[in-house]
């Protein structure tokens, strides 16, 4: 059963005398549980539906469900997380991770409890009291991932939250995160430029064209990279094999830098 449904979603950008088509048509439909990535070349899109589900931007047209209501009726918490960590340096890294809780006026014993414990989980323990400049990139986006576990969000959304990191490191933070999700059967949404991570990483790949965007090919992954952690699915030889058709569909619909993504008003306004 679909748990988010988004139907002939489209959104246009406006200015005073043009408008530009960032998003045509998109329809898809995510399980409860499931891991999708959305895989494609800048400019595409990828991450406005990201904001588009999170509420940040309002889509032209189109329809999107959750658990079959409208969106902006669903009571349903999201969690974002970016290719920043965005800590507040001047807060101490247990502060920064109850950020959330805290808006929501949960300052229960229960919720600092569960803070300890996922930074426990992430390899964090014993550095609560430690402020952000003194952790490594990587530590530090593990402390962005309990902060947006903390408050149990029933989608994750990731966008691209370890492009800024070294390979190693994000070797381990893809494993670390595939673990999580799966232990706690978080329904998400990954946006990335590497195909290896798309494959990695996720249940089902939509890769997506430029100008505007839309859905080019769903590519299901084969069921035996599904249950591996991303670090082993790189050494399966059922990977080159997806690694190969995915490659060349891309190329196939690599954008034409000459067709414009902007188009005039009729009224010019």
């Amino acid at each position: 059963m679909s748990f988010l449904t988004l139907e002939h979603v489209s959104h246009h950008y406006f200015s005073k005398k043009n408008y530009t088509k960032a998003l045509d048509n998109i329809s898809f439909s995510i399980k409860e549980g499931e891991f999708v990535a959305l895989l494609g070349p800048s400019g595409c899109g990828k991450s406005t539906i990201l904001s588009i589900i999170a509420g940040i931007v309002n889509h032209t047209a189109g329809n999107i469900y959750v658990n079959k209501q409208p969106l902006h009726e669903a009571e349903l918490d999201i969690g974002y997380m970016l290719q920043q960590d965005y800590l507040f340096p001047w807060k101490s890294i247990i502060d920064n991770v109850l950020i959330g809780p805290k808006i929501s006026h949960d300052q229960s014993k229960e919720t600092k409890e569960n803070a300890a414990d996922l930074l426990t989980q992430v390899g964090l323990s014993g550095i609560s009291e430690d402020y952000p400049d003194s952790l490594s990139g990587g530590m530090r986006q593990r402390v962005a991932l309990v902060r947006t576990l903390i408050t149990n969000p029933k989608i994750l959304l990731l966008d691209e939250p370890f492009s800024a990191l070294d390979y190693q490191t994000k070797l381990k933070l893809e494993d670390l995160v595939w673990d999580l999700l799966r232990l706690y059967s978080k329904t998400s949404i990954l946006v990335t430029h590497d195909i290896g991570e798309a494959i990695a990483m996720s249940d089902r790949i939509l890769l997506m064209d430029a100008n505007p965007g839309s859905i080019a090919k769903t590519f299901e992954v084969p069921v035996e990279l599904r249950h591996e952690k991303p670090f082993l699915v790189r050494r399966h030889p059922k990977y080159q094999i997806l690694f190969d058709r995915v490659w060349e569909e891309l190329n196939k619909n690599e954008p034409n830098a000459a067709q414009s993504k902007v188009v005039e008003s009729p009224n010019g306004t």
